[in-house]
């Protein structure tokens, strides 16, 4: 997501290339988490020097950092072509070759053996007594890319990484989980963090030794990566018992901050967590330039949401012109792309001007959101344009034909970050012509000298960033035109730019489509459209949703990733409670009732595998998720909303539309177990605080009463209740019942499609009379068992199960008292035998209302 460079005054070191994922700063989540889990461990380091290799490996390198990304790479093989390689990935590539992600593919001619995460290569290392070298970045990383051309493409570091290591390579988009487990290792280990993230491991996935970027050969006073793995291959096979102790004490330390162990819950839930963040906030406020910190800025996401929703409660004009104030300098800054829309990663520098040039749709997706509401609370058209030609951007450069939308565009084109997207002032007026070209410079900032200062070197190349010094109001009147005409002609200008950008060699694309990420850009369009009342953008989140729902689902379970028509890779925390907000954010929009029918359904699975029982919140990983160090659970923002924060709200907001007590109770309990955050830290919880408002809110306005059914069958050891979504309706509407089968433990019922030939399916139907036609009813997946009495496995319901089930008003419907009769066939079966079956009739009394008599 986001690589963070050092300051100019202090070029990196091997851990200080990049800075950690956080807020500007000093006081920043980050900071205190690495000083709470150092403070769990304070051995570490002492132990670590006592090896000889710390000093040697930690030394500031003055004026070093990475070339270059160098040229662009030889297209893959053809799909066919790659099938036929064989695993190891043959001559020419490397194990990597047989992966989607586009990172990994990235890597698959290097003459490093890379492996992908997965067993085999941990069963390799322990067969050979091998440490494993894990490397984790992403495809749009500069210093990932840095990293590869320098060492991992050259033969004499892939002959060190193949003879001493089993070399791992990890795409941190497409798994989060592990990205997360050993950043905190990093952190812990060297007080810093960033892409890549570069770990050795003991055969059993312990962290023992970390950094991020390595150059690779020694280089003023800094170790080479050459160096690096020589000393650690002499380290482990010298001092291999202590290795594995101290890898013992590192992964036990992650493991506790990784769950919330190291913050106590203490506190409470109150309406006093978000003074506390509004002042937490203020005091980190920039006033000169905009936005929290120094350098570097990222788009503070959750601040700017907090800033927005306090503003909305309580009309606090301070918040109000924080966040303006931000957003305002955000869009005339560089960090804008000025001549297409959207904004790129983050500002090198403290007044927005200098970008790190990658665009991420979660940012963009966030921001969009943030500018509409902005026009909302204030009426300014400036904001409704920003957020337009945001969503736009997104529309024509990041969709997918399928109808998702795709991760990233890359910082580096040709070799060199930016390249894509800066301009000489001659190749400006070379476009627009003498006097269209002048007038663009003057407004713009486009000078012969250039803007663009090397982050690295320093130096001026004589490109320039677009960028405004002043609002298009202020240049009008310096250019003697009215602002409309101004916009007018700079519009113009822009799109005859924007071809001639076109015709460059593009940046690399991150072309998989993520849940998560897709789930955030869905909710922002829905909420956009809604708010702007711009139908087309609810429309394209529409779509988008469809598609996840259609294409990123198997067995009823939602996935994490799809690239190239092949969905893989089980759904995380995030994933399921972003895409249930975004279709919420639907359901507000369009009020189709299968919306919230699928954001309910989400809710439902997130509570059955997510949830830490014992602990309250959340677990970032399923039950049934592969084995880690730790199953993490955070409640902190990040450039993504915190997934507990995000999963509470949701269960706050269905509450509220369902009646469902529990739901209410689930995301108390939620926010109950992260209150110690919420007290030492609520502006990085900023999700979180305004999750516990929402909750506050709704249980100041009484807890939603249990709702009772609108007809029962109650046939042990079968329930069946039945809630209809309205009890008036016209001629040809659609009223939604929901079926509410609840199983006695130890039996189950059929599915709707049990598999076994002979089985009795469950099935539900209108008995004859009834003023009504079914709608396609939507049925859970159920699950897949054996059992004594069957050689065959059977799909069955257990527990309790939900069908939706739409009826639709006969259009001939006499006006009046009626009743829908709806009946179900089940057969219910233990492991050793199988009740005959049992159809029960649910009768529900509605009213059929005249045709437009409301």
């Amino acid at each position: 997501m986001e690589e963070v460079k050092a300051p100019e005054a202090r070029p990196p070191n091997a851990y200080n290339v990049l800075r950690p994922a956080a807020p500007a700063g000093h006081h920043g989540a980050l900071h205190m988490k690495l000083m709470q889990i150092r403070a769990a461990v304070p051995a570490l380091a002492a132990v670590l020097i006592l090896w000889g290799v710390w000093r040697v490996l930690q030394r500031d390198a003055c004026g070093q950092q990475g070339t270059s990304a160098g040229p662009g790479r030889k297209p893959l093989p053809p799909a066919g072509q790659i099938a036929a390689l064989p695993a190891d990935g043959g001559a020419e590539f490397n194990r990597l070759i047989h992966e989607a992600s586009p990172y990994l593919l990235q890597h698959a001619r290097n003459p490093v053996d890379w492996h992908p995460w997965g067993p085999a290569a941990f069963a390799k290392a322990k067969k050979e007594g091998k440490p494993v070298f894990l490397s984790v970045g992403y495809s749009t990383c500069h210093w990932c890319h840095v990293m590869e051309h320098e060492s991992f493409e050259h033969a004499d570091v892939a002959k060190l990484l193949n003879e001493h290591f089993v070399a791992i390579k990890v795409d941190r988009e497409e798994r989060p989980e592990i990205d997360h487990l050993y950043m905190l290792a990093t952190q812990l280990l060297t007080g810093r963090g960033g892409w890549p993230n570069s770990v050795w491991l003991t055969p059993d996935s312990k962290p023992w030794y970390a950094g991020t970027y390595f150059p690779r050969e020694d280089r003023g006073g800094m170790s080479g990566f050459q160096t690096v793995l020589t000393r650690l291959a002499e380290v482990w096979r010298t001092r291999r018992k202590e290795v594995g102790a101290r890898a013992d004490e590192i992964a036990q330390a992650v493991a506790r901050y990784a769950a919330g162990g190291h913050v106590e819950t203490t506190g409470r839930l109150s309406y006093d967590l978000l003074d506390a963040a509004l002042r937490e906030a203020g005091e980190s406020f920039d006033e000169a330039h905009g936005g929290f910190g120094g350098a570097p800025k990222f788009p503070p996401h959750g601040r700017l949401r907090l800033l927005r929703t306090l503003h909305r409660r309580t009309g606090d004009a301070n918040a109000l012109r924080l966040a303006t104030r931000t957003l305002d300098a955000m869009a005339l800054g560089g960090i804008r792309d000025h001549v297409a829309g959207g904004f790129h990663r983050y500002a090198t520098d403290a007044v927005w001007l200098v970008p790190h040039f990658e665009k991420m749709l979660y940012d963009n997706a966030q921001l969009a959101r943030a500018y509409a509401d902005a026009h909302a609370a204030t009426g300014e058209p400036r904001y409704r344009r920003v957020a337009v030609e945001t969503f736009d951007w997104a529309l024509r450069e990041m969709r997918d034909p399928a109808g998702g939308f795709h991760s990233a565009l890359d910082a580096d084109s040709e070799g060199e970050e930016g390249k894509f997207y800066l301009w000489t002032r001659q190749e400006v007026l070379d476009v627009l012509g003498a006097d269209d070209g002048e007038r663009f410079c003057r407004v713009y900032g486009i000078t012969a000298e250039g803007n663009f200062r090397d982050p690295v070197t320093g130096e001026r190349p004589g490109t320039n960033i677009p960028h405004l010094a002043a609002p298009v109001e202020d240049h009008a009147t310096r250019e003697k035109l009215s602002a409309d005409e101004l916009r007018r002609l700079l519009t113009a200008a822009r799109e005859k730019l924007l071809a001639r950008r076109g015709k460059r060699v593009w940046p690399g694309r991150d072309d998989k489509v993520l849940t998560s990420w897709n789930a955030l850009m869905i909710s922002s369009l829905a909420h956009g459209g809604r708010v702007l009342k711009e139908p087309r953008y609810v429309d394209a989140a529409g779509r988008a949703a469809d598609f996840i729902l259609t294409h990123m689902r198997k067995g009823g379970r939602l996935l994490h990733t799809w690239r190239g028509g092949r969905a893989r890779l089980g759904a995380y925390l995030d994933d399921y409670a972003f895409l249930a907000d975004a279709l919420l954010e639907l359901h507000a929009a369009t009020g189709e009732a299968r919306r919230l029918r699928e954001a309910q359904s989400l809710a439902d699975e997130l509570l059955a595998r997510y949830a830490d029982a014992s602990g309250g919140g959340f677990f970032f990983t399923a039950d049934d998720h592969e084995k880690l160090l730790a199953r993490a659970k955070e409640p902190t923002d990040g450039p993504l909303p915190s997934g507990n924060a995000v999963a509470a709200e949701v269960l706050v907001r269905l509450a509220g539309l369902t009646g469902r007590k529990e739901y209410l109770d689930a995301a108390g309990t939620t926010l109950e177990a992260f209150q110690g955050f919420m007290a030492r830290m609520p502006a990085e919880t900023a999700s979180m605080v305004l999750a516990a408002a929402a909750y506050l809110d709704a249980k100041a306005a009484g807890a939603p009463p249990a709702r009772k059914p609108d007809a029962v069958a109650d046939r042990k050891p079968v329930r069946i209740e039945a809630f209809a979504s309205r009890r008036k309706a016209a001629p040809g509407e659609t009223i939604d019942v929901e079926l509410r089968l609840t199983i006695d433990k130890g039996w189950h019922v059929n599915s709707h499609r049990p598999l076994g030939k002979d089985l009795v399916a469950t099935t539900v139907a209108l008995a004859k009379g009834s003023p009504a036609a079914l709608g396609e009813v939507d049925w859970p997946p159920g699950t897949k068992v054996k059992l004594e009495l069957s050689p065959e496995a059977l799909r069955v319901y257990e527990g309790t199960v939900r069908i939706a089930v739409p009826v639709r008003l006969a259009p001939a419907a006499a006006p009046g008292p009626a009743k829908l009769a709806l009946t179900v066939t089940t057969q219910a079966c233990n492991d050793r035998t199988c009740l005959a079956p049992a159809t029960a009739t649910l009768a529900l009394p509605v009213e059929v209302e005249r045709p437009g008599g409301r």
